[in-house]
């Protein structure tokens, strides 16, 4: 079969690998869509320190169940399913203490295992053990749930901050992740919604998309005067830096409202991950500051649901469709901003 491996940064080849066989307690796909992120492009340009090449990326994966495991229950061939990307061990304080999320013994698809980008892919038995398996609701296409697993990384982030009704939220960063952030946060019953780039062309790419109540274009825009214009000068009550921007996250703390909230959702460059922050600032307006990483298999199921409800639609942010043979264009669409999601589809377009 066909799959994209990843052998190295910079080095990324479409080539005939061995279609992979189930054991007794697994699962084969056949893989539908694969959608992109920047975490590929990540893993693409620098590698990661969890992932040791030669190995199969993708992990926004929905496909078509073509196989099942001698020991394997409660799945059919023929169900459409949406896959987890971080898999919890189950096992360990975080897992029983309901935080899967920062498992301390976490493996990923694409990472440890095989992931999709490839014609057919194996489900290991750790996805089905943390009931990492969703059924497809009728009527959803395999290119929406792809989407559920970022999705769900975003309302792993807006739950730990209790993004919710009445509030002005200020999103910073409009890829696909900020726009996500944006669909969710009004679904959350925010009253007002702010996107912020530095990327002219991407902030209006997105914004034409998501349409926030304001797009700053922070390349030709003052950021704080329009932030204090648009909330009376207090600010908004929560900001989410989606993007890998140390500058973003000081501008975040300073910009935030008293008693605001703010989620450092996009992880800092390994090189430069220390910012300087006035503690003053944060005691004295009484802040909350919240990390977020990855998400559960319960958010994943949470996700895909609130995509096929239409509470946070997604079809429309999928700007672009490729065959597996693409996948390093896919990913150059999403890091230069022209495509806001970027779907692979194995077997064609």
């Amino acid at each position: 079969m066909k799959a994209a491996l990843f052998q190295g940064p910079g080095n990324l080849s479409v080539i005939d690998v061995e279609t992979p066989t189930p054991s007794a307690d697994e699962l084969k796909i056949r893989v539908e869509s694969c959608a992109t992120c920047g975490t590929d492009a990540k893993i693409f340009h620098h590698g990661h320190p969890r992932l040791e090449p030669p190995q199969i990326i993708g992990h926004e994966i929905a496909g078509e169940i073509i196989e099942v495991g001698a020991h394997t229950s409660g799945y059919t061939v023929g169900q459409r399913v949406q896959i987890i990307a971080a898999i919890p061990c189950e096992e360990c304080w975080a897992c029983k203490a309901g935080k899967q999320g920062i498992c301390i013994n976490q493996t990923s698809m694409g990472y440890q295992f095989a992931g999709g980008f490839a014609e057919e892919m194996i489900v290991p038995q750790s996805v089905i053990k943390a009931d990492g398996v969703n059924t497809i609701p009728d009527g959803l296409s395999f290119d929406e749930a792809s989407v559920a697993e970022p999705l769900a990384c975003a309302l792993n982030a807006q739950r730990l901050i209790h993004v919710g009704k009445g509030d002005t939220v200020l999103v910073m960063g409009a890829g696909p992740i900020g726009c996500l952030h944006i669909r969710l946060a009004r679904a959350l019953g925010a009253t007002k919604v702010m996107l912020a780039d530095i990327n002219g062309g991407r902030l209006e790419l997105s914004a034409n998309a998501v349409q926030p109540d304001r797009a700053i274009d922070m390349s030709t825009e003052n950021l704080e005067e329009i932030v204090w214009a648009e909330t009376g000068g207090i600010g908004p009550s929560v900001i989410i830096t989606a993007a890998p921007s140390g500058q973003a996250q000081e501008q975040a703390i300073s910009l935030v409202a008293p008693g605001g909230r703010v989620s450092f959702f996009g992880g800092l460059p390994k090189n430069k991950p220390v910012i300087q922050l006035d503690s003053n600032v944060v005691h004295y307006k009484e802040l909350i500051l919240g990390g977020a990483n990855g998400s559960s298999p319960a958010q994943n199921k949470e996700a895909l649901e609130l995509i096929a409800s239409g509470a946070v639609p997604v079809a429309d942010l999928i700007t672009h469709r490729l065959p597996l043979s693409q996948v390093e264009d896919a990913i150059n669409a999403v890091t230069s901003g022209e495509a806001i999601k970027v779907v692979i589809k194995p077997q064609g377009v």
